[in-house]
């Protein structure tokens, strides 16, 4: 661990407070598969963390399809993850847990996530946790998304924390790169099926879940 003191902790949205990335990958296979994209439930997991227009961006390259509309194909995907959060949401294990622990240790505590405004809305409204965060920051009006790391730095400078102070929590690799590009330290919490990849060696730490995040938290701060 870096000696360097810290002062906030991030968290990623999608995968890490809520299980909302079966739904992206439904969403993207059923607006997609209506416009005659070719792909798999495993071809989904090539965008996970990427912004909505650069998930639409990527399909178009690959499998051009006509009257292209990034926006309203965008728009159909956040709507369809934005009702399925609302109907059944539920947060992962220990997200509650983790925010009380950062709160009562006196870290300020951000959003930095691919995900557009209806959707932070939908999952801090389903989950009610709206009130632990200090500064929600999406990177849907950026010119880049992640892996850029310009929502992470943003997060930061909302925070008044230098980046070098704060823990990034994210579970794509996607995410990983624009934390680490953002000079924060980084955990990873990959999805199960994906744990033992030897690409998340690229963050300073895997974690199981949340659950283990006030031990993490422990060990760095006493």
């Amino acid at each position: 661990m870096n000696p360097t003191p810290l002062s906030a902790v991030i968290f990623d949205m999608d995968g890490v407070l809520i299980d909302s990335e079966p739904r992206w990958q439904i969403a993207e296979l059923e607006v997609l598969g209506k416009l005659g994209v070719p792909i798999s439930l495993a071809d989904t997991l090539q965008t996970t963390g990427l912004r909505v227009d650069q998930l639409v961006e990527f399909w178009y390259r690959r499998h051009p399809w006509s009257n292209y509309d990034n926006q309203a194909t965008a728009q159909a995907i956040v709507d369809r993850v934005a009702a399925a959060i609302l109907t059944d949401g539920e947060p992962l294990p220990g997200v509650v847990e983790a925010l009380t622990a950062c709160q009562k240790r006196g870290l300020k505590i951000g959003l930095a996530t691919s995900s557009p405004t209806q959707l932070i809305r939908a999952v801090m409204q389903k989950l009610a946790i709206g009130h632990y965060f200090d500064a929600f920051c999406s990177a849907e009006s950026l010119t880049w998304g992640k892996p850029h790391p310009e929502v992470y730095l943003n997060c930061a400078k909302t925070l008044q924390v230098a980046p070098e102070h704060c823990i990034a929590v994210e579970d794509s690799f996607n995410g990983v790169i624009a934390a680490r590009a953002a000079n924060m330290h980084t955990l990873v919490i990959p999805a199960v099926h994906e744990s033992s990849q030897a690409r998340w060696a690229a963050a300073h730490q895997q974690l199981e879940d949340l659950t283990q995040l006030n031990a993490y938290l422990q060990q760095c701060l006493g």
